[in-house]
């Protein structure tokens, strides 16, 4: 980034630090992977009710894809990473690194 370039803008959606968590770790699942709410839950030491606000964000967002099943009775629930919210994400990270990087993110 030079002087007279603006700052990169970060997604706000992803930016606050539940949600980039989130995101970060469906990252590295394979693309169309998923993972269970639970194991998602414990993954990243949330509280249900916190991990849920913060889904129900990104959900709307369109970056990630939550279905509903059943596991023979047992309810289940799938989170993953949608191709918009995988782009949206090497976009916040370009953005971070543009930031802190004086060659502005070029590597």
């Amino acid at each position: 980034m030079t002087a007279d370039q603006a700052p990169p803008e970060l997604d706000p959606v992803i930016h606050a630090q539940a949600r980039l968590r989130v995101v970060a770790a469906l990252n590295v699942l394979g693309d169309g992977d998923e993972m269970t709410f639970g194991s998602l839950k414990d993954l990243l030491g949330m509280t249900a009710g916190n991990l849920s606000v913060h889904l129900t964000k990104l959900e709307e967002a369109e970056y990630v894809r939550i279905t509903k099943t059943h596991r023979g009775r047992t309810p289940v629930t799938y989170v993953a990473l949608t191709t918009r919210g995988r782009l949206a994400f090497e976009d916040y990270t370009r953005a971070i690194r543009a930031l802190i990087d004086p060659a502005g993110g070029t590597t």
